[in-house]
């Protein structure tokens, strides 16, 4: 039988909110918004969140080089070890935290992620960060800002923001990380003490 109108409005059925070129507009946005805070792109190193922080802060050296004509050090830094939830949330095996030569010190450092939530995937960062050097400033941009911050953190740079519920789960698929095109959709989940299910790519 084919899906009648309804069956596509069903409850909890995702819906997309980002498409592949809205993904692109946003991060080139974000990318003028960082030269513009640090007045170029000099003392500029770029840390991906892993998973998907890591693939976002990659196009966005490639945008900064773009329109700075500069080549800014992109690295990866994992929290896991550094999260206040271990006990609640299924481990995951910790990826590598890769520093650019150069490193960290006296540098402006912009920390990159994929959707801030409660905030404690960035505090973790920021210990994180703390164990490898003293940046002159921390910034901070995502793709996806959803709200409901359990934590005093604000991004610096968003590509959009997106009210949600609790129970709503924002998924979001990149090109090179996973098995399709750039998107972000949402779609309502189950919920366990207070916080929603998020299954791999799901915040």
């Amino acid at each position: 039988m084919l899906p009648t109108a309804d069956d596509a409005a069903a409850p909890g059925a995702p819906r997309t909110v980002m498409s592949e070129p809205d993904v692109a507009r946003a991060l080139r946005r974000i990318a003028h918004e960082i030269v513009e805070r640090n007045k170029g792109a000099d003392d500029l190193v770029l840390l991906g969140i892993p998973t998907r922080g890591v693939e976002l802060s990659r196009r966005l050296a490639d945008l900064l080089q773009e329109v700075e004509g500069v080549e800014v050090p992109v690295g990866a830094l994992d929290i896991t070890m550094f999260r206040d939830d271990l006990r609640h949330q299924p481990t995951r095996a910790p990826m590598p935290t890769r520093i650019p030569p150069g490193g960290v010190d006296d540098r402006v450092v912009v920390l990159v992620d994929d959707v801030l939530y409660s905030g404690r995937t960035i505090r973790a960062a920021l210990d994180a960060l703390a164990d490898l050097g003293r940046p002159r400033a921390v910034r901070l941009a995502v793709l996806v800002d959803r709200g409901h911050r359990e934590l005093p953190i604000r991004a610096d740079h968003v590509g959009k923001n997106l009210p949600t519920a609790h129970s709503e789960r924002v998924m979001v698929r990149l090109t090179g990380v996973d098995d399709a095109g750039d998107s972000v959709t949402i779609a309502s989940g189950e919920t366990r003490a207070g916080r929603p299910s998020t299954p791999g790519g799901a915040r």
